[in-house]
This record gives C-alpha cells, sequence and structure tokens, in this order.
C-alpha cells in the first residue's frame, strides 16, 4: 500500500469515527442557533406551516425598548453578584476545607456536593416549604427565636425574592465550585507550601500569597461559567416563583420562554436569546482578556 493510499485510508477512518458527534453537534448546537438568529428577524406566531414576515430589526427594537426585559437583566445581575460575593468565596473555602489535612475529609466531600446531585426540581420544591410564610421552616425558626418581625413572605415580595432565588442557587452550586477549586489547589506543589513555612508564611498568608494567586485558572473558569449561567438561570426560578409575582423575579430566560410559548411571540423570544448569546460571548472574552493581562 502506498503512502497516499494509506493516508486517505486514515482520514476516511478519522471522519467515520468523527461523524456522529459531528451530526450531534450541528444536529443539536449549530442548527438551533442558526434558526433563532433567523428567527429573531422575522414575526412569526410559531404555528407549523405559517408564514414567517421579515422585520428586520424590529424585535430588538421591542425588546431593548421593554421594561420588563431591564428588569430580567437586573435579576440576571443580582444572581452574578451572588455568584462572586456569596458563591466564589464560599466555594473556595470549602475546597480549602476538603483539600486540607483535617479528618473526614471524604465526609465533607460527599457532604457539600450532595445538592449538586439532587435534581433542580426537588431543590426548588424543598426550599419552597422551607421558605413557605406560613408554615415553612425559616419562619418556624424566627418565631421561636423570638424574631416574629423578622417574618417575611420570602418569595412573595419583590426584590426578595429574587435574592432568596439567588441564596438557593449558591447553596445548590457551592459544591461543583468547590470542585473546580479544589482542582487548581491540589495541582500546587506541596513544596511551595514547605518553602514559605520556612520563611514564616503561615495560616492565612499561605492562602493569600501561594493558594489564590496559583488558582487563577480556577477563579477564571468560575467566572466564565458563573457569568454565563447567570444569564441564562431559568430552572431555579422557574420552579420556584415562575417568574412572578407580577414579573418580579423575572429573569431572560423566563421572559424568553413566556415570550415564546405563553404570548407566541417567537420573534421577540429569538430576539432575547441572540442577545444572551452576544452578551455571554462578549463577557466571556472580556474575563479571558482581563485575566491575560494578569500574566
Amino acid at each position: 500500500m502506498t503512502q497516499k493510499k494509506k493516508k486517505i485510508k486514515d482520514r476516511i477512518i478519522i471522519t467515520i469515527f468523527l461523524l456522529p458527534a459531528l451530526i450531534i453537534f450541528f444536529s443539536l448546537i449549530v442548527y438551533p442557533v442558526c434558526n433563532t438568529i433567523y428567527l429573531s428577524f422575522v414575526s412569526w406566531k410559531g404555528i407549523w406551516g405559517a408564514p414567517k414576515k421579515f422585520v428586520g430589526l424590529s424585535n430588538f427594537v421591542k425588546v431593548l425598548g421593554s421594561q420588563s426585559f431591564w428588569n430580567a437583566m437586573l435579576n440576571s445581575f443580582y444572581f452574578i453578584i451572588g455568584g462572586f460575593v456569596v458563591l466564589m468565596p464560599l466555594s473556595f473555602g470549602l475546597a480549602l476545607l476538603i483539600t486540607s489535612k483535617l479528618r473526614a475529609t471524604k465526609l465533607m466531600k460527599t457532604a457539600f456536593f450532595m445538592p449538586v446531585m439532587l435534581s433542580t426540581t426537588a431543590v426548588a420544591l424543598m426550599w419552597v416549604y422551607i421558605l413557605n410564610p406560613s408554615y415553612g421552616a425559616l419562619n418556624e425558626i424566627l418565631r421561636f427565636l423570638g424574631l416574629e418581625s423578622w417574618c417575611r413572605e420570602w418569595l412573595s415580595t419583590p426584590t426578595l425574592n429574587i435574592w432568596s432565588v439567588v441564596l438557593v442557587n449558591e447553596w445548590m452550586y457551592a459544591g461543583y465550585n468547590m470542585l473546580i477549586f479544589a482542582a487548581g489547589l491540589v495541582s500546587i506543589p506541596q513544596s511551595l507550601y514547605e518553602a514559605a513555612e520556612l520563611d514564616g508564611c503561615t495560616g492565612w498568608k499561605k492562602i493569600l500569597h501561594i493558594s489564590i494567586p496559583l488558582s487563577k485558572e480556577s477563579f477564571k473558569i468560575f467566572s466564565v461559567l458563573c457569568i454565563t449561567g447567570c444569564l441564562k438561570a431559568f430552572d431555579l426560578i422557574w420552579a420556584m416563583t415562575k417568574g412572578g409575582p407580577n414579573h418580579s423575579s423575572e429573569t431572560p430566560a423566563t421572559l424568553l420562554y413566556n415570550q415564546a410559548f405563553t404570548f407566541k411571540f417567537f420573534g421577540n423570544s429569538s430576539a432575547i436569546g441572540v442577545i444572551l448569546l452576544i452578551l455571554g460571548v462578549v463577557l466571556s472574552l472580556l474575563v479571558n482578556r482581563a485575566f491575560k493581562k494578569e500574566d
């Protein structure tokens, strides 16, 4: 067999092995994205066979001029704030615990990761019962402690409801992000810590001057996942509040869903999807660029 025929055969074999993955990739990612971009420029009620009227940028103008869209974006911003202010230090702290020389680290790993293994619906229903204003565990504990004035309707009060869901989100995903930070921490050579101890760098100083700087890659991954995840937050908010009451806890993803499947404005819904896609890509590139500058 000549060298040329061998190369052709190798390429055919490679193509055959790649073909299933490529078919799935184009069918489930490339085609839906392209179709969504196309639908964002037309007016369509989602009825099969119904004509699609080209409206140009009209859908984007409607979405960007809508107060409900900006309220939803503000709620996504709350998710991002919660991610960086609460979830990031919490996950990093848990990662420090499970990678330490303390006893029962295996038990801690299981306990901290347990919420991630639960379905989102199960977590949402559990917290809906806990936060129930009449018989929920949280208000009952507050009443028991004599703090009845602190009792609230956690999922019905505007602003308070979105922050309640944000904190539930941090509780649920702390274990997942803990593993991201733990992977970065275990990759740091132990000799660096030993050398630092010889120079008198112990306790919090080791974390501040060694663990955090050398976990930069983990912080970058967390930042990208946090921003993109918060922009498309849907399942938890839908299961707990459905964006209510009166759209006060709406996020761009729930707004997108309602526009498409409740009001049948598939053009507006697709425009929201395209805006979220662009925002996600741009913010991810900015985060990567910010971390590269620090190098």
